[in-house]
């Protein structure tokens, strides 16, 4: 869509997609003041966009006037579902890595600019990081990134590396990250997208032998020492062949 009619047809889907992303599970309703403070939208706006979620089932309204996800998002989530939930013998798999290892496991896969977390199992130490299904996080950073990065187009690692806080400078330190952990079959981190955690990721092959899915620990940088990352990397590597085999 071009010209202004686009721009702003454009605009007003960010704007909802915004609202809907409010709706977590610490924030499963939300009052029409809290919306217009954390959008920062003009109260009309924030009511016009209200108005047209919830007539497409997107959004619902409790008895006291809140807003809370709507029963036409049971449609998507199904299809969803479908295509990204694993088999249940697949979360076998990731619940025997989280009891054996103690640490949380997760598997991502690779969206745009985005890695979005598909499945996990939570380590069973007090303890520890745990990123829900659905998740989105960027993929300028972290051993998931690296792996998942793995066979990707320059284009694509200069988009990343513009859309982190070091800019196009970034371009160099993705291509050396992408090499290592093409050559080595797993990538580390250290605290590079937040302090005191760390992650290990091997990758999870489709058919064609390509790059599918990421399967990782993450947890406390103190926990991830050399020894206990090694270990990791053979239990997670293990493990990602027959998560292959399952999807």
């Amino acid at each position: 869509m071009t010209g202004p009619e686009g721009a702003g047809g454009v605009r007003s889907v960010q704007r909802a997609l915004e609202i809907l992303n409010l709706l977590d599970e610490n924030h499963a309703e939300l009052s029409i003041r809290e919306i217009v403070e954390a959008t920062q939208l003009p109260k009309t706006t924030v009511l016009r966009l209200l108005h047209t979620l919830e007539r497409n089932q997107l959004l619902s309204v409790s008895d006291e006037g809140r807003y809370c996800a709507g029963a036409g998002l049971l449609r998507w989530s199904r299809l969803a579902e479908q295509r990204w939930r694993l088999p249940e013998d697949g979360h076998e798999v990731l619940r025997g890595l989280a009891r054996e290892h103690h640490e949380t496991v997760h598997v991502y896969v690779r969206q745009d600019l985005d890695r979005v977390c598909i499945a996990q199992a939570e380590g069973t130490r007090t303890l520890r990081h745990v990123v829900q299904v659905g998740d989105a996080l960027p993929l300028w950073a972290g051993g998931v990134a690296k792996v998942l990065l793995t066979d990707a187009p320059d284009d694509l690692l200069a988009r990343v590396a513009r859309r982190s806080p070091f800019g196009d400078s970034h371009m160099a330190t993705l291509r050396t990250w992408v090499a290592d952990a093409s050559r080595n079959g797993y990538a580390v981190s250290h605290g590079e997208r937040e302090e005191g955690l760390s992650a290990v990721a091997v990758p999870i092959h489709d058919k064609l032998g390509g790059v599918g899915a990421a399967l990782s620990f993450g947890g406390p940088t103190s926990r991830f020492t050399d020894e206990r990352v090694r270990v990791f990397v053979s239990a997670l590597q293990e493990a990602a062949s027959l998560l292959g085999e399952a999807r």
